[in-house]
């Protein structure tokens, strides 16, 4: 089984959550490999909650340059699928490669994760009908939308799909990934 794990990412992505996944798969002797619709530098955000706010208010992040294209990449050459949260996906989800791309992580029974509004891109797949995940509250109803049914947990594993709500859900949502990898390795 490959070692190398496909990070999907794009403008606007969550800075702390590429971060936070490059090393905790290096860590754990994984290969992360960041993709975006183009190998150019993203400009991604630090989202966090303000008094008086009623929605997370944004600021710069850490910029990164992925490794590749996402049109660059197929699923076998990879263990896993992560897609990360922040604004990326809200765009991300009508890019038809990047939509051809999970549903080929899913077709090959491959683990997939998604954090926060990631799961905007496997809604717009229809991957989470019939599925019971989890997912930042304000995309739940696409959730809904979609057939799968939403729980108000910190991660959720249904099957080799694991979704977290957001990046306060990490040490939950990689204990649950991991899980699934170390079984995929065994099959």
């Amino acid at each position: 089984m490959s070692r190398k794990i496909l990070i999907v990412t794009g403008d606007g992505g969550d800075s702390y959550e590429v971060l936070y996944a490059i090393h905790r798969f290096r860590e754990g002797r994984w290969e992360p490999v960041v993709a975006a619709p183009a190998r150019r530098r993203l400009h991604m955000l630090i989202q966090d909650l303000e008094p008086g706010w009623d929605i997370p208010v944004e600021r710069p992040g850490h910029c990164i340059v992925p490794d590749v294209a996402i049109t660059a990449v197929a699923a076998k050459e990879f263990a896993a699928l992560v897609i990360l949260g922040g604004r990326a996906p809200e765009y991300l989800r009508n890019d038809p490669s990047v939509l051809s791309l999970v549903r080929e992580f899913a077709a090959q029974n491959k683990c997939i994760g998604a954090i926060g509004h990631g799961i905007q891109v496997l809604t717009a797949a229809s991957l989470t009908r019939g599925r019971t995940v989890t997912c930042h509250e304000n995309v739940q109803v696409e959730v809904e939308r979609d057939g799968g049914k939403y729980v108000d947990k910190p991660a959720v594993r249904d099957g080799k799909l694991v979704t977290a709500q957001t990046w306060e859900s990490h040490p939950e949502f990689y204990r649950e990934l991991f899980t699934c990898l170390g079984e995929a390795s065994l099959a």
